[in-house]
């Protein structure tokens, strides 16, 4: 016979493929639908994973009852975290805040507020009035407080008339309960949090938004200074200052070329004007000013808006004599539609597509992958070598580039999806993931890339190089490319689906090793 379970027991809950989890009976967030068949359910929030399910009566143990038994269940560091997080409620739940915050009156909750708010106005009232005996007597308009008193305003509830009943929202900052979090497993403080205090005006959102170190534009890197450039007496333009462009636009800099910016967010400029570039208004500003313009925005979609857009490319009165280089991972479609309107005008198109992350663009030591007009590749031979190692010239044909880009990203995206389930795996199995990243480095899979994104992985470090969005993006395209020519890409259409996943986990715009917490889940 089941046990009976009340709301804030302490408890071991089991799912179905899982180890029992140390948990506590909650309620339920209004995002967990109950199930429709089971009746002896009972939701539980999981520790460690931050997460709710509901589990059958019959899968839950009391916690401290079971506790000696239990705990030798799992090895793995995700299930040691959550054992001390548990320990560490047990002995301070003040630490964890409310966890039933979710279901809170929000009248109440805006009433209490309402009052630390009065009372916080209060003291600061009284503070000023004693600093105002304590100092020297002044005239009679600066004895005032520089806070005016407002007086409290009060809810038609709290006066006795029936408020207008509000609708129940979905808040965008809400989490996703309906399953246990085991892509979470490891839990780390720079990408969950904990709220102490939980207030309507103040509610922590589950996944934060990984650091990025800020790039430093001064500093010269060696592999710059070992290739000796020799810069070109053309001025350059250069549409988007996101992660590749910020790197790419500070070697074009260090190694003296002449360059004008422009970025969605005019703020970023401001740090590239210091160190020697020009600022542009508008995309249409910069190639008037510029020979050639670089374009490195965020995806296909933002590189037709840079040409067709308001104050775009095809504004400029005319385009003759000038070069227009997309940089932006694109589809063949999307490279044909731009090269049509920039050569409609007299201009010159090259797609020069980038393999690399941030920390390559930073160095210079990107891969640039080129087609289209020829001339034009030459002349960008001086930017080229401050960008990358090597750059190829994949011949004339609008395209190529865009289908050998999307090649490599279906190799690299199935890889990084693959190392992650292996880790997984491996954690799962009790064996020591840096041990297995070790012996792999050690075999012919051995790979830089693959080695630094395993430790990222095992870290939780997800600072971003190539977001993950990115990787998902080029996924798609490179499934969009396999339609076209009846390819089928069975691996690549199961990867973008773990890619997929790992955004609505919401970890979009983290490094692409956070693809390890979709595959621990």
């Amino acid at each position: 016979m089941s046990e009976a379970f009340k709301l804030g027991d302490l408890v071991w809950a089991k799912m179905k493929g899982f180890s029992p989890w140390p948990g506590r009976v909650a309620i339920p967030t209004p995002e967990l639908k109950p199930p429709k068949k089971a009746m002896n359910v009972q939701c539980i929030y999981f520790f460690g994973t931050n997460n709710y399910a509901w589990i059958e009566d019959n899968n839950i143990k009391p916690y401290q009852e079971y506790k000696e038994q239990l705990i030798k269940s799992c090895k793995t560091a995700a299930f040691k975290e959550a054992v001390n997080q548990i320990e560490e409620f047990i002995v301070n739940p003040e630490k964890f805040g409310d966890l039933d915050d979710h279901a809170l009156n929000a009248e109440e909750e805006f009433d209490k507020l309402k009052d630390v708010l009065e009372e916080e106005e209060s003291s600061q009232e009284e503070k000023a009035a004693e600093e105002a005996e304590a100092a020297p007597s002044e005239p009679a308009a600066k004895k005032k407080s520089a806070t005016p008193k407002v007086k409290p305003i009060k809810r038609s509830s709290s006066a006795g008339i029936k408020g207008t009943p509000r609708k129940k929202t979905k808040s965008s900052l809400s989490r996703s309960y309906t399953d246990i979090d085991v892509g979470n497993e490891k839990p780390s403080m720079l990408n969950h949090s904990f709220s102490k205090k939980s207030s309507l005006l103040n509610r922590p959102s589950n996944i934060l938004t990984p650091d990025t170190p800020p790039l430093d534009l001064e500093n010269v890197s060696e592999t710059l200074l070992e290739k000796n450039i020799k810069a070109s007496q053309m001025k350059f333009g250069f549409l988007g200052l996101g992660i590749m462009g910020s790197g790419i636009v500070k070697n074009l800099l260090n190694s003296g070329h002449k360059v004008v910016v422009w970025n969605r967010t005019a703020a970023k400029c401001k740090d590239f004007e210091k160190v020697g570039a020009t600022i542009a208004v508008t995309p249409c500003d910069v190639v008037e000013e510029a020979d050639i313009t670089f374009s490195c925005v965020a995806d296909p979609q933002a590189a037709k808006e840079m040409v067709f857009g308001n104050c775009g490319v095809l504004h400029c009165p005319s385009l003759e004599s000038k070069g227009y280089v997309e940089m932006t991972s694109i589809d063949a479609d999307t490279s044909h539609d731009i090269v049509e309107a920039i050569s409609g005008k007299g201009g010159r198109y090259l797609e020069a597509q980038i393999q690399g992350s941030k920390t390559q663009a930073e160095e210079g030591t990107l891969i640039i992958l080129a087609a289209g007009d020829r001339s034009l590749f030459d002349d960008c031979q001086s930017c080229f070598k401050a960008m990358s190692k090597n750059s190829f010239y994949l011949g004339s044909d609008i395209g190529n580039a865009s289908k050998m880009n999307s090649v490599l990203q279906v190799v690299g995206g199935v890889s990084l999806a693959a190392l992650a389930e292996g880790l997984a795996l491996a954690d799962r199995a009790g064996l020591n993931q840096a041990d297995l990243l070790d012996v792999l480095a050690l075999t012919p899979l051995a790979s830089p890339h693959l080695i630094l994104k395993g430790r990222a992985m095992i870290e939780s470090s997800y600072s971003t190089h190539q977001p993950l969005m990115h990787m998902q993006k080029d996924l798609k395209l490179a499934l969009g490319l396999g339609d076209a020519l009846e390819q089928s890409l069975p691996l690549s259409a199961t990867t973008n689906e773990i890619f997929k996943h790992a955004k609505r986990l919401g970890y979009a715009n983290h490094d692409v090793a956070a693809v390890y917490i979709r595959a621990r889940f």
